[in-house]
């Protein structure tokens, strides 16, 4: 009996085989003593890429071509083993090739059309990863010459918006989009893809929408079309007018950017179902009862285990809907059935090509679950909430490069978000409470929430809770500078709001306070390696006008007089931070150095703080000189803080004095 290795090794060499074979186009392996047959197609490439016209010999050469099966290894392989000069010697074949295809889009026969979609897929492919280190006009020549180009891009980009139009086959707009999104990456830097000026001036904005406000259209081909919309955006953006910024920014239909917001939302909700899918598994394995054993010491390693390949290009749609177009706020308000809640059917997702980004586009059944009608019995949400869980998750870890730059994306879009009037209209609406629940770090000084213990709440909580989450979970060697500033800077603008619009938040503001604090405490215990790298003082200013707008303006958006009360306690309780904080900046901002006027702001910014501390620690150490207490209770602290503020204005002068004292003008 055979040994089931040598069957397993034979299997393999086989399958080898086999992909080689593919690869160089080649049928079967007819004997040891003969050639091996190849394709016709590769035949046929391979008279393509003769210096001689191959429709010479054959004059039916380019009918023939397109009704063959594309062989695109075999054909962007050729490519890329040519050299510069080889390729120079075909390019007019090459040429001849790339506006036959264009050619046969324009066909009846969709195997055709099938084909030339492909044929110009491998062709773009093959081309770029042989002229990756030249520019985008050496690929126009290449591709179809400069005197032609204008016409074909022409001619490609009205055949691409007929077939995305039509109600035609779906497969042919797939290829349409992945085409379009083939020719949109090129070159690894967008805005020196020269090919892309054809595609602003020959506009498919149009037709990406019209899939979009088309439920089966965006069922099928939305993440596609949405993220080749974000890209186009890029295109130059602050070079010079494009079209398809002027056009993104006026969008009023309904349909459509309710379409776009479902889209995002459904691929930021798979990515939040995959991570949770991944930390329910790895909590219930052999690590998870290794860590019940030995306690938590481990549990940031065990969490570095979990991850999730995170979707740049979707957080780029989104914060371009956002940034662009004010209509498209109104979507991140609108209610549909939680995703991770809704039964979907159960069945094998469709094959999907993979996208230039390298993130997965989500599959047709989850997208369409999105637009069932609403249960009473299920948790609503929105595109906000999902986006609010999807931050938690890649703000957790910031040493990963991708995880960092979707954090300043997230942090981004929030602080567009929190700069917009409407926006912040329902994030602080006491009628649209909601629970969110945020993916916490887990850290070895507290316990996971409870999903079922959240409160229903105004949306803002949660993205308070998120901005405390980070300043607490991110003070490390490798300091997040950017992200703390903008972190920051989102509170500060929601705030703003709280203080113009008189908001009144039931929060646990304190939670706030003592992050910032601890902030603050990091800075200054860690002042020597971050000054090398960052200008810490422009964080801790930004920290200290916090709370002199607690200070001074709490009393229009503080929920009742016990938050001042907390307020003044947890500031004087900390006094010792804001001493030390002050004679850092003090030290720094009378000597000569570089950072003397960055460090004179934070010190004249303290003057409240100080005043406060100043004011309340000699009655506080008085009272418990008195009353033989070696250390107040935050009852005692508040008792007293509230005394002194209800008498402060009787302590003084008389008003009969005053008015006295300002009688006359000297």
């Amino acid at each position: 009996m055979v040994k089931c290795s040598v069957i397993y090794e034979a299997v393999k060499d086989s399958l080898t085989m086999a992909q080689v074979e593919k690869r160089g186009g080649l049928l079967r392996k007819s004997s040891a003593y003969k050639k091996p047959l190849k394709e016709k197609v590769v035949l046929m490439y391979d008279e393509i890429f003769m210096t001689e016209d191959p429709s010479k010999c054959s004059p039916r050469f380019w009918e023939e071509l397109f009704l063959m099966k594309v062989n695109l290894e075999y054909l962007e392989g050729k490519l890329e083993s040519l050299d510069g000069e080889e390729l120079m010697k075909i390019k007019d074949n090459i040429n001849c090739l790339f506006q036959h295809c264009i050619q046969a889009l324009g066909e009846e026969h969709p195997i055709r059309v099938v084909n030339a979609l492909q044929t110009l897929c491998a062709l773009i492919r093959g081309v770029h990863q042989k002229n990756k280190s030249t520019s985008g006009f050496d690929i126009i020549n290449m591709l179809m010459g400069f005197d032609k180009a204008e016409l074909c891009m022409k001619n490609l980009m009205e055949s691409l918006d007929s077939l995305l139009c039509a109600e035609g086959s779906e497969s042919l707009k797939s290829l349409c989009l992945k085409l379009l999104l083939c020719l949109v990456t090129v070159t690894d830097n967008i805005s020196q893809n020269t090919i892309l000026e054809y595609v602003m001036i020959n506009s498919i904005f149009e037709a990406i929408l019209q899939i979009l406000s088309h439920p089966p259209s965006r069922r099928e081909h939305g993440y596609d079309a949405v993220v080749l919309l974000a890209l186009l955006v890029n295109y130059r953006k602050y070079e010079s007018v494009n079209p398809y910024i002027v056009k993104l920014s006026i969008v009023d239909d309904e349909a459509t950017l309710n379409g776009m917001g479902l889209v995002i939302a459904q691929a930021l909700s798979e990515y939040n179902r995959q991570y949770k899918d991944k930390e329910e598994e790895h909590q219930g394995g052999f690590f998870s009862a290794l860590t019940n054993m030995v306690g938590s010491m481990f549990i940031a390693d065990a969490h570095e285990k979990i991850s999730v390949q995170t979707n740049e290009a979707i957080l780029l749609a989104l914060y371009e809907a956002v940034h662009l177009n004010r209509n498209f706020i109104t979507v991140l308000a609108q209610s549909h059935p939680e995703m991770g809640l809704v039964t979907t059917p159960v069945g094998p997702a469709p094959a999907t090509p993979a996208t230039p980004l390298g993130t997965t586009p989500p599959s047709s059944d989850v997208i369409s679950s999105v637009e069932l009608p609403l249960d009473a019995d299920v948790q609503t949400s929105n595109l906000l909430i999902t986006f609010l869980k999807y931050s938690s998750i890649v703000m957790q870890d910031t040493k990963d490069e991708h995880r960092l730059h979707s954090g300043k994306l997230c942090l981004i879009i929030l602080t567009c978000i929190a700069e917009d009037q409407y926006a912040n209209a329902f994030l602080h609406d006491d009628n649209m409470n909601f629970r969110v629940n945020l993916h916490r770090m887990p850290m070895r000084h507290r316990k996971k929430a409870a999903d079922k213990n959240l409160p229903c709440r105004p949306l803002v909580c949660a993205v308070l809770d998120l901005m405390v989450e980070f300043i607490v979970t991110h003070m490390m060697k490798e300091f997040p500078m950017d992200l703390y500033v903008r972190c920051i800077q989102v509170v500060h603008k929601l705030l703003c709001y709280q203080k113009k619009c008189r908001v009144r938040l039931h929060y646990t503001w304190r939670e706030l306070w003592s992050a910032l604090i601890n902030l603050l405490k990091f800075l200054m215990s860690n002042e020597t390696v971050l000054l090398a790298k960052h200008n810490i003082f422009t964080l801790a200013l930004m920290i200290v006008n916090l709370f002199n707008m607690f200070i001074t303006y709490g009393d229009t958006f503080l929920p009742t007089p016990s938050s001042y009360d907390e307020l003044y306690y947890e500031i004087i309780r900390m006094h010792q931070s804001f001493d030390n904080l002050y004679s850092m900046v003090l030290r720094l901002s009378t000597n000569a150095g570089q950072w003397k006027e960055a460090a004179s702001k934070v010190t004249h910014a303290l003057v409240n703080i100080r005043a406060i501390i100043n004011h309340f620690n000699p009655k506080i150490e008085s009272y418990a000189a008195v009353n033989h207490i070696s250390q107040l209770s935050e009852e005692q602290v508040r008792s007293i803080s509230t005394n002194v503020r209800r008498n402060l204005a009787f302590h003084t002068l008389s008003q009969e004095v005053l008015l006295k004292e300002f009688s006359t003008i000297s």
